[in-house]
Formats: structure tokens, sequence, C-alpha cells
């Protein structure tokens, strides 16, 4: 992690963000806390009324968002939108109940790399997990090194339509990868206000 090169995680933060913007209480999973430049980004776009759970696997990374690098942020873990939970952000998911979140983000290390099918955060299992936790119109966000177009079949295969962003122009330019939750066969229904909805 470095504080000098963050456009790609501000990239993710607002991509995570603009899908439920518009809504008046929406509810946001951030996998990976790094040094909360995704959560201010998401925080800069989000209305008043959202929640933000960040799932952060270490206590000492929240310790150091909320002291020495608070400032880099504007103290964002500080919001009273936020909610910390230490732990795997896989639990917070298997625990969530269906059409719970309205995006889920991922700022996990290198992001996806080929994942295997029992990979806890990005093989078969787990997508499909996210997928149900997410309302339908949500949208699975996730950031990684380099653009893994095995990820995004395994995106498709789970039932999500996929769009990719690299962020900026020249130098290191890291991926993110949009999976939006879509109506099903079971007849799921968009959640969002009617002026919203596409025709």
């Amino acid at each position: 992690m470095t504080s000098a090169a963050h456009r790609s995680e501000l990239a993710l933060g607002e991509l995570a963000a603009e899908g439920c913007a518009m809504r008046r209480s929406p509810r946001v999973l951030l996998g990976g806390l790094g040094m909360a430049f995704t959560l201010r980004a998401a925080l800069d776009a989000l209305p008043s009324r959202a929640r933000v759970v960040v799932a952060e696997l270490h206590s000492a990374v929240v310790e150091w968002c909320k002291g020495p690098l608070a400032p880099l942020t504007g103290g964002a873990v500080y919001d009273p939108r936020v909610e910390i939970e230490l732990g795997d952000v896989a639990s917070v998911v298997a625990e969530a109940p269906p059409d719970h979140f309205d995006t889920i983000a991922l700022d996990l290390f290198s992001g996806p790399r080929s994942p295997q099918r029992a990979d806890p955060h990005y093989g078969e299992t787990a997508l499909k997990r996210m997928r149900d936790t997410l309302r339908v119109g949500g949208v699975l966000a996730v950031w990684s090194e380099q653009p893994d177009p095995a990820f995004a079949k395994s995106l498709q295969r789970a039932g999500f339509s996929v769009s990719q962003r690299r962020p900026g122009r020249g130098g290191l330019r890291h991926a993110v990868t949009l999976g939006l939750r879509e109506a099903d066969s079971r007849g799921g229904r968009s959640h969002e206000p009617a002026a919203r909805r596409r025709s």
C-alpha cells in the first residue's frame, strides 16, 4: 500500500457507490480497509442515510486508519455511516440475508488471479453467494492488479453482467471489474425507484 498512488482505489469506491447513490438508504459492504481511500471515495458519493460495513481482517490496519493515516482521508473511518467489522468479508456475506446489500466492493491484496472454484472470495460458490446477497440492480465491484479474463467469465457464469474499467492514463493502471446483478428467471424485481428504472 502507498499513499502516493491510489487512483484505482478511489475509482473502486466511486464506481461501487455510483449504482446506488440515488437510493435513499443504500447498504454497502467493503471488503478490505487498506488506507481507507476506497472508503473515502464511496462516502463522498453516498447519501447521508447510507450504511457502509467495512470488513477488515487486521485490527492494526483499523488503528492506523484511526490514527496516523486518518488525515489522508479526512478521518473516513470516523464517519457515522461506517461500521467496522473485524473479520473476513466472506463471513459477512455468508451471514447476510438475501437481497441485503446494494453494493459489495472487494479491495483485497492483489485481487483475483484466475481463482480456483473453491476460492473463498472469488470462487464459484463465493460469487453466487454475493450475487444472492445483492439486491436486483446491485453491483459487485472488484479491484485487481491486472484485468483477469478468467475472472470476468466466472462472474458471468455466476449470473452477473460484466464490465471493466482501468482508471487513468499511462503508468501503473490497475483494474476494477464490475458485476451487475440483473433480474433473474425467479422473477426478481428492481428495487430502484420507478423514476430510475430503465425502460
